[in-house]
């Protein structure tokens, strides 16, 4: 076929790179206030293998770290998580280093960049992070090269493109090659291509050199992270999907049985300097790093949770699900269809079923490759007709909503382990939030008809400062209330400046009843606050027909001494008409 044939899928891959480099550089602040700094939390974990051997020759004490923290806080907060102090008093990583072997590149590029510049040389200024942020990308691309080229064995161009455009655009990936291209994620990705590559190899024409290469990108992949020993499923059940073709592959294994020899050693090799460095700090061969899971009672929000459910914040997942039904008679039926439903029932099973409160189920997305097999096939089915345009614009949909929430979450819109279901319906898709949609992360009050409404202001102040020593209220207002009429509702507007205590202070209304009390509050610090400026805030209370309202108190606190001011108040009251 003619390169030219191929015009839809070579687009597709331009406009993919176009869009990845587009939100690297959009979340790239070029001698702003804030660096580029992707190498903390987890991502230091993985990392700093590199630095402490290439640079400090300190892997076992980490004296080097406490002045790096210092300086870019590295390690997220100045808490040493990444790592653990065995009895020998040697420091041994939680994480593997499979992704620093595959950073390796990237930060010799780094660190040549710092030793001729003047930037310092010390694993972590400006041109280590820019190199691993590009590092990413160009996994990515080559990712993204590679499985076009798997996808053309078995689709049509058109049906290609769309497919590589929903996976890589329309999917949470774009948050881990972009933005915490840090991450685990982004280097995996390239394997799981590879080792599709090189398993159609094999399959095709057997070679002792296809089977070491599928070991030994195994072997690596799962020093990354060990979860991934599930992609063995993809040469294992390849060309199972019917009798013949199975009986076929495994008459094949048989006669080229010595290429299991070469798998096996190649995959010791790729997972042997792991086994080394536990030797040399540890004094054992295997060191647990600590996981906990829970196979027999998974965490089904992982999938449906509003937290991070990957249906909620990745719809395009259920298109990857739908797709293990229209596999039919394709060598790959079995290994997409088995590896899926474990690989999601593994990802439920792990304690920490937030992911350290990253978008969506990141835990999922380096294996992407595998389930667009599966995804091409619904394409395929469905891209018939006048059907391709409903395609066409589900899939631009899809994209909008997937690039829209991934914006909103990297202003933090999207909250980490904050949301619910009620705070997301009242910010789904908004580009400008009010105060009334921030209230929703801590209140679940809102009237939804005001015009209804008989409104009243009862209160309406200018400037007062507010002062108060930890977990101490600071007066706003406290006022009578009128009598009570039925189904009321009161209104809280505010617009404030806090200096001190803002991160952790709230607003309080309490409504005195003759034998009861009923308090709302809304959190200070949210999405779309900044500290030191001002800003405002909005929330509702409802006031039951059985309380007997009385008065209402409103204040602020903070679990750290507080220190503000208070632009304006304002309360309103609302009662049947």
């Amino acid at each position: 076929m003619k390169k030219s044939h191929y015009r839809w899928s070579q687009g597709a891959c331009y406009l993919i790179i176009i869009v990845l480099v587009i939100f690297r550089l959009g979340y790239s602040e070029f001698g702003g206030k804030r660096p580029l700094k992707i190498t903390t939390y987890d991502a230091f974990g993985y990392y700093m293998y590199l630095p402490a051997i290439f640079i400090y020759n300190d892997i076992d004490e980490l004296k080097w770290l406490p002045e790096i923290d210092e300086k870019y806080d590295v390690t997220g907060g100045g808490k040493l998580y990444q790592a653990n102090k065995f009895t020998n008093g040697n420091y041994v990583t939680k994480y593997l280093g499979g992704i620093a072997i595959l950073e390796i590149p990237f930060f010799a590029l780094g660190h040549a960049i710092a030793s001729f510049s003047s930037y310092p040389a010390d694993g972590f200024s400006a041109p280590y992070q820019w190199s691993l942020a590009f590092g990413a990308l160009l996994y990515a691309f080559l990712s993204l090269l590679g499985l076009r080229y798997i996808l053309l064995k078995f689709y049509d161009d058109q049906v290609v493109a769309v497919t590589l455009i929903l996976l890589f655009l329309a999917s949470n990936i774009l948050q881990y090659i972009s933005v915490d291209s840090a991450m685990s994620h982004s280097y995996i990705l390239p394997m799981y291509v590879l080792l599709i590559h090189f398993t159609i190899k094999w399959h095709n024409e057997p070679k002792a050199i296809w089977a070491a290469l599928i070991g030994l990108i195994m072997g690596v992949t799962v020093i990354c992270r060990p979860t991934e020993a599930l992609m063995l499923l993809v040469p294992l059940l390849w060309n199972t999907h019917n009798k013949e073709a199975s009986k076929a592959k495994w008459a094949l294994v048989k006669e080229y049985k010595g290429h299991i020899y070469a798998l096996i050693i190649f995959g010791f090799l790729g997972v042997f300097p792991q086994l080394l460095y536990w030797k040399i700090e540890t004094g054992s061969w295997v060191y647990d790093v600590g996981s906990k899971w829970a196979f027999l009672n998974p965490w089904f929000r992982v999938l449906f949770g509003w937290t991070n459910g990957w249906f909620i914040y990745t719809p395009v997942a259920i298109l990857f699900i739908v797709g293990l039904f229209y596999i039919r008679n394709l060598p790959f039926r079995y290994t997409v269809i088995t590896f899926c439903l474990l690989n999601i029932w593994v990802v439920m099973a792990w304690f920490d079923w937030r992911y350290g409160a990253t978008y969506s189920t990141r835990a999922l997305c380096q294996s992407y490759p595998v389930l667009a097999l599966g995804l091409g096939a619904l394409v395929q089915r469905g891209f018939k007709g006048h059907w391709r345009y409903v395609w066409s614009i589900g899939t631009v949909l899809l994209v909008g909503v997937n690039l829209f929430q991934i914006t909103q979450y990297n202003s933090r819109v999207l909250i980490p382990n904050e949301i619910t279901a009620y705070y997301y319906a009242g910010v789904y898709l908004d580009r400008n939030p009010t105060p009334l949609d921030m209230a929703r992360l801590d209140n679940l009050e809102e009237l939804g008809n005001p015009s209804d409404y008989i409104e009243k202001v009862l209160l309406e102040e200018g400037n007062q400062i507010i002062t108060a020593d930890s977990k101490a209220a600071a007066p706003l207002a406290d006022l009578r209330l009128p009598e009570n009429a039925k189904d009321a509702w009161l209104k809280v507007e505010s617009s404030m400046k806090v200096d001190s205590g803002f991160y952790k202070a709230f607003i309080y209304a309490e409504v005195y009843g003759q034998d009861t009390v009923k308090y709302a509050k809304v959190r200070l610090f949210n999405p779309v606050a900044i500290q030191g400026e001002a800003n405002a805030y909005a929330f509702f209370i409802h006031i039951p027909n059985e309380i007997k309202a009385r008065s209402i108190n409103i204040y602020t606190a903070s679990e750290e001494r507080l220190k503000g001011e208070s632009l304006n108040l304002k309360v309103l009251y609302y009662s049947e008409k």
